[in-house]
């Protein structure tokens, strides 16, 4: 065996699925506040499954607060709210409902149910600021925030919620297809709605501070979803016009939408702990990898840049098995077999170590030299297309860089949806248009 594999090898620390696996990361992640963990596909139960493990801890040793996701704020609401007390849904099911538009799977299958009920039991006695929330870090859901905002205006501010309707009309030409408006907008076709959103976000802030100064507080939650929604609004608009710009532009609005949220989140949440769920490539520092190249950046560099010594970040790898996937946009979901892992790429080269699934730590002095040397690294968002996949499911990175610790499980099994197809109910574009992760 090579100098370099003895030094993976003697630094793994092999996985048996135990909760006492991971003592040691618990004890790498000591007492940071953000813990980003990511999955190198959207749809591998194993990923899932170590993740929720993982946060369950957090969660009992060191006090997180807030579970924050790769998924829709107007989305997310619902299951907060069940897991608040707060909630008509019977059950953590039922409460997962409003996650409907594709790729579906992504939050309606067994695992993240799994994790609710959990979650639910946890909180069950507790007060209302020891209850751990359930956030959404994502900005499609534009007209559902919109809608969000006015329900909340209806009854708390009738004058304000006209203000909000007339200012929000200027949408009405497209309904809800946010394509068209993006498209429209960005070749000056039509004026954008830019000073309107933002407009109606300095009201939301001016408001809740004036009923803060008079009244002494305003509902928390209350406060929280309907500023947030306001600002998934603003953040959407200037998303939907850039996605016609290019991809690093898009790509950077919706990350640094993703990292505004988790900062406010971060000052909002008893204790400022929270753990986020989302793909690689949005928690892996992009200056690792080709996408710096590309001119964009993510969440995973954002945080870091505002404060690296609070944040850990943490990859996951595999090197062949299943994954749920789609073979293309609203197509419903496949259990697919995923390939073995290219020759040159990272997976290929833990695969050679033996080890079935192990922990690693990418301080290790040794093994950060190793890892710092660029490889291949998979990517399999919420499509996978293996006869492509070298074009469609690959970049260089520096693993070392990337992450600060990185799960590798040699052999991994698709996720259980709910059901095998996604609803497009609304025109807004489908959840990961058109990036697949």
């Amino acid at each position: 065996m090579s100098g370099a594999m003895s030094s993976i090898n003697r630094a793994a620390i092999p996985l048996l699925f135990e909760d006492n696996d991971y003592d040691p990361l618990l004890q790498w992640i000591g007492d940071r506040k953000l813990v980003l963990i990511g999955e190198a596909s959207h749809g591998t139960h194993d990923f899932y499954r170590e993740r929720a493990l993982i946060t369950r801890r957090l969660i009992e040793e060191k006090g997180f607060s807030a579970v924050a996701i790769e998924g829709d704020w107007p989305d997310t609401s619902r299951v907060h709210s069940f897991l608040q007390g707060g909630s008509c849904d019977k059950d953590a099911r039922a409460a997962l409902n409003d996650f409907r538009r594709f790729p579906a799977w992504m939050w309606r299958n067994i695992d993240v149910l799994a994790f609710i009920d959990w979650l639910s039991e946890f909180n069950r006695g507790k007060t209302d600021r020891n209850r751990v929330g359930f956030y959404g870090l994502d900005l499609y859901s534009m007209h559902t925030a919109m809608q969000k905002v006015l329900e909340y205006l209806d009854s708390a501010d009738p004058e304000a919620a006209k203000r909000a309707r007339s200012r929000y009309a200027c949408f009405d030409h497209f309904g809800e297809d946010t394509q068209a408006y993006g498209y429209a907008a960005a070749f000056g076709l039509t004026e954008d709605c830019e000073q309107e959103v933002v407009a109606q976000l300095i009201e939301m802030r001016r408001w809740t501070l004036d009923r803060t100064s008079r009244h002494g507080s305003v509902a928390p939650d209350d406060y929280l979803f309907a500023e947030q929604n306001a600002r998934l609004v603003q953040n959407a608009e200037r998303y939907y016009r850039s996605m016609f710009a290019g991809r690093a532009e898009s790509w950077n609005v919706r990350d640094e939408h993703m990292a505004e949220t988790l900062l406010w989140l971060s000052q909002y949440v008893p204790g400022g702990k929270v753990v986020v769920w989302a793909h690689n490539s949005h928690l892996g520092d992009a200056r690792a990898t080709e996408m710096a190249l590309h001119g964009e950046h993510n969440l995973g560099q954002l945080m870091r840049e505002h404060d690296a010594d609070d944040v850990f970040l943490i990859g996951f790898t595999t090197y062949s098995g299943e994954v749920t996937a789609a073979s293309q946009w609203d197509g419903p979901a496949e259990r697919k077999i995923v390939r073995p892992a290219l020759k040159g790429s990272f997976e290929a080269l833990f695969h050679e170590t033996g080890i079935s699934g192990f922990l690693l730590s990418l301080h290790d002095e040794h093994v950060s030299r190793l890892l710092d040397e660029p490889h291949l690294e998979r990517a399999i968002g919420v499509i996978y297309r293996p006869e492509t996949e070298r074009v469609s499911h690959y970049f260089h990175s520096r693993l070392s860089r990337q992450f600060d610790a990185v799960i590798h499980m040699d052999r991994t099994m698709a996720l259980i949806p709910f059901e095998l197809a996604s609803r497009s109910e609304t025109g807004e574009v489908p959840e990961t248009y058109p990036f697949a992760l």
